[in-house]
This record gives C-alpha cells, structure tokens and sequence, in this order.
C-alpha cells in the first residue's frame, strides 16, 4: 500500500521592521480568499509576548508547570506550548497547524523557501534580497532600487501581488 503525501502550499512576506509587511498581509489575505484559497498566516517576532495575564487561570496553569495550555472560548482557541529547551522551527509550527491551501509567513524569512522582500527605501534600512537567496520578487514603492533581474512589484497592486503569491508559493509535504 503506498502512502499518499499530501502537499500545502507556503510563501514568506519579508523586510525590515517597518516596512509594511503586516500591511501587505492583511490586503493579501481578502484577495486570496476571494479566489476561493483558504488561508491561514504564521506570524514571527523576536520579541517576547505574553497573551497570558498573572492571575488568569491559564496563566496559572503554564506557572505550574502545563506544558501546553489550551485557552477556548465560543468563537475562537489558542494553544500556548512551552519549549524551553530548543527554539520553535518553522516546520514544527506548520506541523500543528490544520492544512489549508496557502499559508503565507511573516518573519522565518530565512527558513521560509520563497519569500516576497517589502522594500521601502525611505525608511532607510538595507534590503535583505541583497544577502538572501530566498526572496524571489521585491514589492516595493521604488522599482528603481530593486537591481535586475529581480522582480520588482508594484506594493500597491493586490491582485498582481496575490496573482505572484500563488505562482510563486513553494508546495511542502504534509507531516
């Protein structure tokens, strides 16, 4: 009997603090659904977040010592798992995960197998494409800055950015 390997399909939105990564995603993820995909987003952020407040339950059962707590309510659940010992990868977050048909990352960039750089340059800060191999296309308000032969896409054009996104989305192998 073969196995069969189910496929999903991910794409990483990059670019320095700043930039307009979350602006993209949230315009992004109307315009896929409206092609039908079902999506889902993993957001990366190197600075610590708490969700839990002292005092609340499931604050005090991750104090004591809950390897995971699981928080639900009628509308929505979140799961906070502890892993002190080694970081989170990618993969092991995608793994928990329920496929759908894209999930789009933001953050993970150098993880992620093909990524979208938002790249302003009036902010001022350094483009990753020129050190990453990853990023396929940069969406930006400057097309001049982005050297050939990289893409440089409009930032403002949803449908052409969300058009890129799915031609572009590299698929991974489901568990």
């Amino acid at each position: 009997m073969t196995k069969t390997i189910r496929h999903q399909a991910i794409f990483g939105i990059t670019g320095r603090s700043g930039s307009g990564k979350t602006h993209l995603l949230v315009r992004l993820l109307p315009a896929l659904r409206a092609r039908g995909l079902r999506v889902s987003t993993v957001k990366h952020t190197h600075h610590a977040i708490d969700i839990d407040k002292p005092g609340k339950d499931s604050f005090v059962h991750r104090e004591a010592g809950a390897s995971e707590v699981m928080l639900a309510t009628p509308d929505r659940w979140v799961l906070q798992h502890s892993q002190p010992d080694e970081p989170f990868t990618l993969p092991d977050l995608l793994a928990r995960m329920v496929p759908v048909d894209l999930i789009l990352v933001e953050g993970f960039h150098a993880t992620v197998p093909a990524c979208l750089e938002v790249y302003r340059p009036g902010i001022g800060k350094q483009p990753l494409f020129m050190t990453q191999s990853n990023i396929v296309a940069v969406a930006t308000d400057t097309p001049e800055a982005v050297p050939a032969p990289l893409p440089a896409l409009d930032l403002n054009d949803t449908d052409t950015l969300a058009e890129f996104v799915l031609k572009n989305a590299v698929q991974i192998p489901l568990g």
